[in-house]
């Protein structure tokens, strides 16, 4: 793909969505670190579901930490692998306490160092919570990067290099929210809908899909 049709693509998504934003809930960076956290493997929405829940009675470090795994998991039991995701939480917490102040750090070495998060969390907290252009490639990102041609690559490392040397530096900030959310509700896995997206002409992918006869 060249770089006129790339630059094309964001600022069609750009005017559909000129802020855009995740769908998780949160109100501070510790909340968004942990719903990050909790998001592995699990929907938003099961995850709002459990931080609205959780949020009012420990959204800080140390308040986390005094409810302890046990108190944890009833909160966070409908989400998937939440056993592994209380105890790497709690980790993560004390941590924060004893290292950090309390504080989320700004940096990614010590975002990585954190139990249970990896480059993708780190990268989702530094774009969304401080402002850093990231792009955080999840299997959303992935998936359009590839199917689209904005970014091929074999993993997701080589797709996430990729799109910080292609995007253009104007749209980086959002690059990942726009991504993410189009390959959530257009470029979808089995079936995109390539019918109703607002980037077909400018997609490289082959197999597009009419509109459903019955729709």
């Amino acid at each position: 793909m060249n770089a006129r049709k790339r630059l094309d693509i964001f600022k069609r998504l750009r005017a559909q969505n000129p802020h855009p934003t995740t769908e998780l809930i949160y109100t501070s960076p510790f909340e968004l670190l942990i719903a990050v956290l909790l998001s592995a493997q699990a929907t938003d929405v099961s995850v709002n579901k459990a931080t609205r829940r959780l949020y009012p009675i420990a959204n800080t470090p140390q308040a986390l930490l005094d409810l302890g795994e046990e108190g944890l998991i009833p909160y966070i039991q409908t989400i998937g692998l939440f056993r592994t995701k209380a105890k790497n939480t709690i980790a993560t917490c004390r941590i924060l306490v004893e290292q950090h102040q309390g504080e989320v750090p700004r940096t990614r070495e010590a975002l990585e160092a954190l139990p249970g998060v990896g480059r993708k969390t780190a990268n989702v907290v530094l774009n969304t919570a401080f402002g850093e252009p990231t792009i955080a490639v999840d299997t959303h990102i992935f998936r359009v990067s590839n199917r689209t041609g904005i970014a091929p690559g074999k993993n997701v490392d080589i797709v996430e290099e990729k799109l910080l040397k292609c995007v253009p530096d104007e749209f980086k900030l959002d690059a990942h929210h726009w991504l993410i959310l189009h390959g959530r509700y257009t470029c979808i896995a089995r079936t995109p809908k390539c019918w109703n997206c607002m980037i077909a002409d400018l997609c490289e992918y082959k197999q597009k899909t009419p509109l459903p006869v019955n729709a």
